[in-house]
């Protein structure tokens, strides 16, 4: 055990981090094992690979992943702004880059092929998006004169262009509404949500009128007409293992659910360890939601309290998208469960993000005031 006497910077990190955070998103990792073992195999076979291929792929991903929310989370303030501008520029260049040389998946571009590992940048870009637009958001809270908020509006409407270019309207859905509820903690005016809630109703509705596959998807899940069966035996899967679940390695729909390993791994959750796994699952996301909200409120500095509420905000709203289609309760959407779904990609882009919330959340001496710094002569002089 580490001595609090310990100045190691080790030592320090420990006693500083939120443990309770960091807790809670290494159960998740160790969920995201087990759910692989358990809802794999059958995807695997189907296509002729070894059983277990996906979930030691999962395994080797999450140690990279453990590095990365480790190594961030020894980070300050300062340099996670860095990393993240890094990050941003590195992955909005791949992002243009993806729609010419990208891999085409169902007729979208969304990953890019390096040294042969498939890359989704829309996946990095976001820790990335949300940190600086907190740094441009506190900017203009600290002077005015600064165009933070212009310039926050400027590179909102790039990720966007860039990201319905693909198209991945489900990204593009995460990242405007993590990017309103910033910009209405940064005291947006009432105006400015009329104008952002009229424009975004726009883009949904032009989103229906011209992709194709957006419309088919809304009018599958208002109607439940057309090709529902992965939603629907999802569903069935939840039914099927009731409360308790029937059991490790004895789910029966899970074998027909094409990705079973990956945007429905929370169908077999249900199927094989029962609702109450499920329930548990949610409570853990929402813990992990709503501390980091709680703690964004108590803070002082400004980049702080909107960087750490928009990291958990985006991992909370992607946690709720992916569980609702699963529950049948939105329209189906490719969207992993944070640190449980198989994915390289998104498995160590959610590893960084939560380490710069483990990182902006530990604790920091307060600033004592100034009379503490006075020489005991003065304070003296001062009392007398």
């Amino acid at each position: 055990m580490m001595s609090r006497l310990d100045r190691s910077p080790v030592a320090n990190w420990w006693w500083t981090v939120d443990r309770w955070f960091l807790a809670a998103f290494l159960l998740l990792m160790g969920l995201g094992i087990v759910l692989s073992f358990a809802a794999s195999p059958a995807v695997a076979e189907r296509i002729g690979l070894d059983s277990f291929h996906f979930a030691k792929r999962q395994i080797v991903y999450m140690i990279p992943a453990l590095i990365a929310l480790i190594s961030v989370s020894f980070l300050n303030a300062r340099q996670i702004r860095r990393l993240s501008l890094v990050m941003l520029g590195a992955m909005l260049v791949m992002m243009v880059a993806v729609l010419f040389v990208g891999v085409e998946v169902k007729g979208a571009h969304r990953w890019i092929s390096i040294a042969g590992v498939s890359i989704q940048p829309s996946e990095f870009l976001k820790p990335a998006f949300v940190v600086i637009c907190a740094w441009l958001f506190a900017e203009h809270r600290r002077q005015p004169e600064i165009p933070g908020n212009f310039f926050a509006m400027m590179l909102l409407g790039v990720v966007l262009a860039l990201l319905v270019a693909q198209p991945d309207l489900g990204q593009t859905i995460l990242v405007l509404g993590t990017w309103g509820v910033m910009f209405f903690m940064a005291g947006m005016p009432w105006l400015w949500i009329i104008v952002i809630g009229s424009l975004g109703a726009a883009g949904a509705l032009g989103a229906y009128t011209a992709f194709p596959h957006v419309a088919g998807r809304i009018d599958r899940f208002l109607t439940g007409e057309g090709d529902t069966f992965q939603v629907d035996m999802g569903r069935e899967a939840m039914i099927n293992g009731d409360w308790l679940g029937l059991g490790p390695g004895e789910g029966v729909i899970k074998k027909i659910i094409p990705d079973a390993h990956a945007d429905f791994v929370f169908s077999v959750a249900g199927e094989e360890f029962g609702i109450l796994l499920c329930m548990a699952i949610m409570l853990i996301f929402a813990f992990i939601v709503l501390r980091g909200l709680n703690t964004a409120l108590k803070e002082q500095d400004d980049f702080t309290r909107f960087a750490v509420a928009g990291l958990v905000v985006v991992f909370g709203f992607q946690s709720v998208i992916n569980m609702g289609v699963n529950l049948q309760l939105m329209p189906a959407k490719g969207m992993t469960l944070p640190f449980i779904s198989y994915g390289g990609s998104s498995l160590i882009a959610i590893a960084i993000s939560m380490g710069m919330v483990l990182a902006l959340t530990r604790k920091r001496p307060e600033k004592r005031k100034s009379i503490g710094f006075q020489p005991m002569t003065q304070r003296a002089q001062a009392a007398e």
